[in-house]
């Protein structure tokens, strides 16, 4: 039985900090989209301008939901507000893949699905983190609600 719990530690951190790292390595892209870097001559890659274009929330759209997935992604690498990452992670995500389905497409500026999947996975991650976590909802529930346990 401690082997199955250490397992499942390791499984939970994991997924803590595969999460957050995919929330992260998107607010480049959120917060730089459309920039040009003069002295390389770069021009960072103008997709998410164009997603949030499509969804009628361009740019305060794109600047909000980077930064909270930034607030999210910094909630889920701290162990004891993992939790609330996981929270704001799952409403994004669910964000995320309504607007794939509903306006989007499942492929967007021919990625091949990339961010759709990755939508998903996040999702996924933060349904187990919130369910290895379950205990510290119910008492934030319970805290929120004004509710005593019984005695």
């Amino acid at each position: 039985m401690a082997g199955r719990s250490k397992i499942t530690g390791y499984f939970f951190h994991g997924a803590r900090f595969v999460a957050a790292i995919i929330l992260m390595q998107t607010l480049f892209y959120k917060f730089a989209a459309g920039l040009v870097i003069p002295f390389f001559e770069v021009r960072i890659p103008e997709e998410s301008i164009h997603i949030f274009s499509d969804l009628g929330a361009e740019p305060w759209g794109r600047w909000g939901a980077g930064f909270a997935e930034l607030i999210g992604s910094i909630l889920l690498l701290i162990p004891r507000f993992s939790y609330l990452g996981a929270i704001m992670g799952l409403g994004l995500m669910s964000g995320a893949i309504v607007a794939h389905w509903a306006v989007l497409g499942l492929s967007v500026e021919m990625d091949g699905g990339l961010l759709f999947e990755l939508a998903l996975i996040v999702f996924s991650l933060c349904t187990y983190i919130l369910f290895h976590e379950k205990e510290k909802i119910l008492c934030l529930l319970k805290r929120l609600t004004g509710s005593k346990s019984p005695a």
